[in-house]
């Protein structure tokens, strides 16, 4: 969930979607609330012109019985339970009703409105509610007893009506929230394909396969774009300079120790044997420590680069063939499977190095045949398995052979620098190396390290 707010794309989305239906919604309740009161004001309209009617039509006859002249226009009065009443009482006589009652009268609350005063009022129909206005009157002859004149129409009558007109807005306004929510996201999408060119820029940048991000954005974009060109270059420019750096300390660095390793040939030519040895011994362990170091400190500077990536066929090719030639001889054939197309995201020196190493330990040992598997994972990892033939190594030297300078068999070539030279850029790389059993009877390296972004 945290994840997906992190999204613009889902905030600004989800954000357009809320106050879409939010405005929508309330926009809905209001409409509705103003068509209610319309609708009310318009029936009462309609019951205020019945009641004129009716007490226009409304007399009494000699024995003090309201009655009616003629019955009113709107036919609508007549049938039983259609819904619309009137009803007409005078104290000491029945009630005179519509033929709509089927001969039950209106309960009328409380006392009749004052005469000239017209009343609404919900009262307890036959089927349920009832929309009232209620008027008194003292017609001609009455005695100067009134009449109390009641009209009304059931509330489910108006109820209809606006459950019709709800249904028609909440289907107009439903369409209408459908298409903007439908334009929100077109907009948004349409807005942030800036960013996600940049994005896919930035990929390429880490994949090798172009050097600098496009300028060619909108406004808002184009300063962190030329920003992060900026720092591409800088960095670029860095990792120049720390190469040359690394270089010229290289030659610094051997010119003197080369100087040294010939004073101590020097002596042993002239007798001096112990002393020889001792100044040989160390200038030993300084160029060990200086390769060591070295490849330490190019890989580093290779890291932080953006856009590593090697070809695995196109690297292994070479080694291979180099490898063959040297161990050759002896008898030992190199055999590889690697599928098509696939990428390390290392530097192809680096990953050479490493490769190469490993190689040459396994064809030291091997008595005929040194095996590569390459594959890559669902997760990402290349993993490049090593198997040879030969004696192999207890468990419990596994981890002891990539410690700097160590060597388990002396009479093997070698400055013991290999392994851990191996280990520490697989490190570098976020990857790792590991030695174990091969299923061949001798030993298998396997060394895995990030696979290249397509």
């Amino acid at each position: 969930m945290k994840a997906r707010w992190r999204s613009f794309r889902a905030r600004l989305i989800v954000g357009s979607v809320v106050w879409i239906i939010g405005g929508v919604a309330l926009s809905g309740l209001a409409l509705s609330e103003l068509f209610r009161e319309h609708v009310t004001e318009q029936f009462d309209g309609e019951l205020h012109g019945h009641a004129e009617e009716l007490i226009a039509l409304a007399a009494v006859d000699p024995t003090g019985r309201p009655y009616l002249h003629r019955r009113l226009s709107d036919p609508r009065f007549l049938p039983p339970g259609s819904g619309f009443y009137w009803q007409i009482e005078r104290q000491g006589s029945a009630p005179v009703l519509s033929g709509s009652l089927a001969g039950h009268p209106l309960v009328l609350d409380g006392a009749p409105p004052a005469t000239g005063v017209e009343r609404h009022v919900f009262i307890t129909g036959p089927r349920g509610p009832v929309r009232l206005v209620e008027r008194t009157i003292v017609p001609a002859g009455a005695g100067g007893e009134p009449l109390r004149i009641a009209i009304g129409v059931d509330e489910r009558e108006l109820d209809l009506v606006l459950a019709d007109f709800n249904r028609t807005l909440a289907l107009s306004l439903g369409v209408i929230a459908l298409g903007l929510v439908v334009a929100a996201f077109l907009q948004v999408t349409f807005g942030l394909q800036p960013l996600g060119r940049v994005r896919t820029a930035l990929a390429d940048v880490r994949s090798g396969r172009v050097r600098r991000l496009p300028e060619d954005s909108p406004s808002e974009v184009r300063p962190l774009v030329q920003d992060l060109n900026a720092l591409l270059d800088a960095n670029e420019e860095m990792i120049r300079r720390a190469r040359a750096q690394a270089g010229n300390l290289a030659h610094a660095l051997k010119t003197p120790l080369a100087i040294l390793v010939d004073e101590g040939e020097r002596l042993r030519a002239a007798g001096q044997s112990e002393a020889a040895s001792a100044i040989l011994a160390q200038c030993d362990r300084m160029r060990r420590q200086i390769d060591y170091q070295m490849a330490r400190a190019r890989a580093a500077a290779s890291r932080s680069a953006p856009g590593a990536a090697a070809d695995l066929n196109a690297t292994l090719a070479p080694i291979l063939s180099a490898m063959d030639r040297l161990h050759g001889r002896r008898g030992i054939r190199y055999r590889m499977e690697c599928a098509d197309q696939v990428a390390a995201a290392v530097e192809t020196q680096d990953l050479a190095e490493m490769v190469a190493n490993l190689l040459d330990n396994a064809g030291k040992w091997a008595t005929d045949e040194v095996f590569v598997g390459v594959s890559t994972s669902r997760e990402g990892v290349v993993r490049i398995v090593i198997d040879d033939d030969g004696p192999g190594l207890p468990p419990e030297s596994w981890e002891l052979v990539f410690d700097v300078g160590q060597r388990l068999d002396e009479r093997a070539p070698g400055s013991g620098l290999g392994l851990p030279i191996v280990r520490d850029l697989a490190n570098l790389y976020g990857g790792r190396v590991w030695l174990e059993d091969s299923p061949r009877g001798g030993l298998r390296a396997v060394l895995e390290l990030p696979a290249a972004r397509a």
